[in-house]
């Protein structure tokens, strides 16, 4: 996520349960799709419940006896009533006047969070939709909420949803050279859009805690070239995250990458505006419009640099056959990076300029590229753009569709584009997305609190959506999507890693006297699954020899000189010297007698043949 929080937030809004929607959706006889397109209906302002701000009617052009103003705390709202309703699903509209910039409104419905809705700049009155709702019979109560504040509210309007038409995305990508991997993940990305929402998690910390705590990896992994840019590298920054993308691939995972860039010069440097703070415009003075306009300047130059340093790393990933969902110059039109400082024409030009030295100049067939804005003005054009997409953070525990922005998106890129969340706080609930008809391609929720701290998402939500759920796309329900066929699929553990299944030996009654209990046990095998100059796939199978059930297990064994894990999964592993520690996760330690666990390591150096060793808890 990375952007400044100078907006003021709202209280937590809490999200009625999408199963409870699903319960009452059959009921409301509204809930079909309306045949006509009829007017919509207005519901003044001013008629609300008004929590900390005032109707006001100074500005001219507003409809009805005023308009409401006022949205400067944290809860500051307006709860408008919309009585007598017949049930269903209608669109919403926003009637409002941002005249000190670009703002950001939360919206409720009947109390529950219903996702944000981004009001566009403007000194006169405009609108702006903001997605459905689902009414329910009789009277409802549709709130606008501060979150990003000082904005005037003049009405909300409703009109009953018509049936959508079908999607028009085929799959084919922008660069007609694209790799067969690139094209490959591109189909498998078009073949589910509108029928499964793939999951994907920022960095590797949080994939981790997810297998941990959870019990299944997402489909794709959210990482950062952050730290490769020229300005960071020569204040001595290191990062191993191509080295990340690398090992997920090898376990069959999506990667898409970011890039938080710091700015090629001009870093402040004092306290507050550190130079590894350099991509936040008030961290930097370098000015992208002036770079841009004189391509014999030092600082185009410079662009030109960082562009090529990071082609390198992508080239890496291009030579492994690794494809990257690839979102630069995330979140320009919110102005807190210096890309989109300087206004829409400067980010524009400045990606235009980004696509043509990747895809022209260093030949990077392996991208799907990925734009990160929802405003039609800041748009580069359908010709370097395979997805269209937004980053979105609502209220605490606001787990709404954000059909609004879905719907904003999918006329962005004419329904000819994928949708996709680049990054979330709260995870959209998978049913409400569904009956909401916001089709997202996937989700990549952000890292830290937005995923470990219980409140933004809790654990019981993630294991509903991450185990429940059969529309959500884990690592381990992929496939082989690079080379997809009708070969049988393998028996997955919770976490995605192929797993043999158990076997019961079964006793031969040679004799009525009953088999004394053996002593718990457990074996371990060592296999090496792939391998490549500098570094090696493994799998280590755990196996109850005994015959009585063990809660745990610890495997061990040495490596030699310059190896190393780099990554696992299903177990937490620790080094100590040359020897190498491997423990159960909570979810596989319990096995029954010849039950069996395997964990999964991604390792650095010439390809090991050790001997492991195990005991039993």
């Amino acid at each position: 996520m990375t952007r400044p929080r100078p907006r003021l937030r709202s209280r937590p809004a809490r999200l009625a349960l999408a199963a409870a929607l699903l319960l009452l959706a059959p009921l409301i006889p509204g809930l079909a799709p309306a045949a006509s397109a009829a007017s919509p209906t207005v519901y003044e302002a001013e008629s609300g419940t008004l929590t900390g701000v005032t109707v006001e009617t100074a500005a001219a052009g507003y409809s009805g006896t005023g308009y409401v103003a006022g949205f400067d705390a944290a809860d500051d709202q307006v709860a408008i009533p919309v009585p007598n309703s017949p049930g269903g699903l209608f669109e919403l509209t926003v009637a409002y006047r941002a005249p000190y910039g670009q703002k950001t409104a939360s919206l409720l419905l009947n109390g529950a969070g219903n996702g944000d809705v981004v009001l566009p700049a403007s000194t006169e009155w405009a609108t702006v939709a903001a997605g459905k709702v689902l009414l329910r019979a009789g009277a409802n109560t549709i709130t606008v909420r501060n979150n990003w504040g000082w904005y005037e509210i003049d009405a909300i309007r409703l009109a009953p949803v018509s049936a959508p038409p079908p999607h028009q995305v085929t799959g084919a990508l922008v660069n007609p050279a694209a790799d067969a991997p690139a094209r490959a993940l591109m189909r498998y990305l078009a073949a589910h859009y509108g029928k499964d929402l793939i999951s994907g998690q920022q960095d590797m910390s949080g994939v981790r805690w997810l297998e941990e705590n959870v019990g299944k990896a997402p489909a794709i992994a959210g990482l950062d070239l952050m730290d490769y840019s020229p300005s960071r590298v020569e204040r001595g920054t290191t990062s191993t995250e191509v080295e990340n993308a690398l090992a997920w691939d090898a376990r069959g995972g999506i990667v898409t990458f970011a890039w938080h860039w710091n700015a090629p010069s001009g870093l402040i440097d004092t306290p507050g505006k550190e130079w590894w703070r350099g991509f936040y415009t008030d961290a930097t003075t370098f000015d992208v419009a002036a770079a841009l306009a004189d391509p014999n300047s030092a600082d185009y130059r410079l662009l030109i640099r960082d562009i090529d340093a990071i082609a390198v790393q992508l080239t890496r990933l291009r030579d492994a056959g690794v494809p990257v969902l690839w979102r630069p110059l995330h979140e320009a039109e919110g102005g807190w990076f210096w890309w989109g400082a300087k206004g829409p024409g400067p980010a524009k030009q400045l990606y235009r300029l980004m696509y043509d030295r990747l895809t022209n100049h260093h030949q990077l067939t392996n991208l799907i590229w990925v734009w990160n804005s929802i405003s039609a003005d800041w748009y580069p054009g359908n010709d370097v753009v395979d997805v269209v997409s937004v980053d979105s953070y609502p209220a605490v525990g606001d787990h709404g569709p954000l059909s609004g922005s879905y719907d904003r998106l999918v006329s962005l890129g004419g329904d000819r584009k994928l949708v996709a969340l680049g990054e979330v706080g709260p995870i959209p609930d998978p049913e409400l997305t569904r009956i909401y008809r916001a089709d997202w391609s996937w989700f990549v929720t952000w890292s830290g609190d937005f995923l470990t701290d219980g409140r933004w998402n809790s654990l019981d939500f993630l294991r509903r959506v991450y185990r429940d759920d059969p529309h959500v796309l884990t690592l381990d329900e992929l496939g082989d999507w690079k080379h997809p066929g009708p070969s049988p699929s393998p028996t997955v553990s919770p976490t995605g890693s192929p797993t043999p299944t158990p076997t019961t030996p079964t006793p031969t009654p040679t004799s009525p006297t009953p088999t004394p209990t053996a002593p718990a046990g457990c074996t371990a095998s060592w296999k090496l699954v792939n391998q490549w100059p500098g570094g090696f796939q493994a799998e280590v199978t755990v196996h109850n020899s005994g015959t009585a059930p063990i809660t745990g297990w610890t495997v061990r064994w040495t490596f030699g000189a310059g190896q190393s894990v780099a990554n696992s999964w299903n177990a937490t592993v620790s080094t100590s010297g040359n020897t190498v520690t491997a423990r159960n996760v909570g979810w596989n330690g319990r096995l029954a007698p010849g039950g069996t666990a395997t964990l999964g390591l991604i390792g650095s150096g010439s390809a090991p043949t050790p001997t492991p060793t195990c005991t039993p808890a």
